[in-house]
């Protein structure tokens, strides 16, 4: 079976549905009360997640889901206000035209999680609405000096809520650079991994839409870089890529032009 499908971009109306068809996505949508859109929020607002895309995967959604289930767009951003980022974007604008809710995941209401998968937390606050909810991550695909690719699984660190993990005197989530930023994501993918990812790639073209980890492995090739190259990705790989027998594994993608 395919992990994931990768088209060609025509236009966000045009593409997203389509993808998002293919994918079976319709059916599963009526197995969940709650969903989680998760974009990628930076004050380097040429990284973060496009409000047009985002608005795409959203009205396939509404118009999918079952009568009872509730729709969020959720963020943590690092260093800077994320409602400030959610107005600057269009978000709010989104929030307004189609009745759902923001969710500022740096103040979210959070359990804590103690996980024997950690490698260098002992535990983690991770926000509740995560956690009890069908999330779909939502990265524009990009190069970055520090997470080496913004992807699927990297753009998780807005899961950690800067209530409980930012510097003395920063808004920045310094806790969580107490050791190199690959573990970090490990240890957040740990507390719950995203249920699905959909990659924004039409710097290159094209959009995603599967497994995270493995399309974050897809995405990594059209940047042009092997994704053992990519640390947090080798990490990841080893620690929740199941093996097969003789070693051997599909990295089976669909691709549509």
């Amino acid at each position: 079976m395919a992990k994931g499908i990768s088209v060609k971009l025509k236009s966000y109306q045009d593409t997203v549905p389509k993808l998002l068809s293919l994918i079976k996505l319709n059916e599963e949508l009526k197995k969940h009360n709650k969903i989680v859109l998760k974009p990628y929020l930076s004050s380097d607002l040429a990284k973060s997640t496009k409000g047009e895309f985002v608005e795409s995967v959203l009205q396939y959604c509404l118009k999918h889901k079952n009568p009872e289930a509730q729709i969020f767009i959720a963020e943590g951003a690092d260093g800077a206000s994320t409602m400030d980022l959610f107005d600057e974007l269009g978000y709010k604008g989104l929030s307004e035209k189609y009745s759902i809710g923001l969710i500022d995941l740096n103040d979210a209401e959070t359990k804590e999680i103690r996980d024997g998968g950690f490698l260098k937390f002992n535990r983690i606050m991770y926000p509740e609405i995560l956690m009890d909810s069908f999330v779909i991550s939502l990265p524009f695909l990009n190069e970055d000096a520090e997470l080496e690719m913004i992807g699927s699984l990297s753009s998780m660190i807005g899961a950690f809520p800067s209530s409980f993990y930012k510097g003395v005197f920063s808004s920045k989530k310094k806790k969580i650079r107490k050791e190199p930023i690959k573990y970090a994501i490990h240890d957040i993918l740990k507390a719950k991994m995203p249920d699905l990812a959909i990659i924004d790639a039409s710097a290159k073209g094209s959009l995603l839409a599967g497994q995270p980890l493995e399309m974050d492995k897809q995405a990594a090739r059209l940047l042009g870089k092997e994704w053992k190259s990519i640390q947090h990705l080798k990490l990841l790989d080893e620690s929740f890529s199941p093996r097969e027998e003789g070693s051997k594994r599909s990295n089976s993608i669909i691709l549509i032009k």
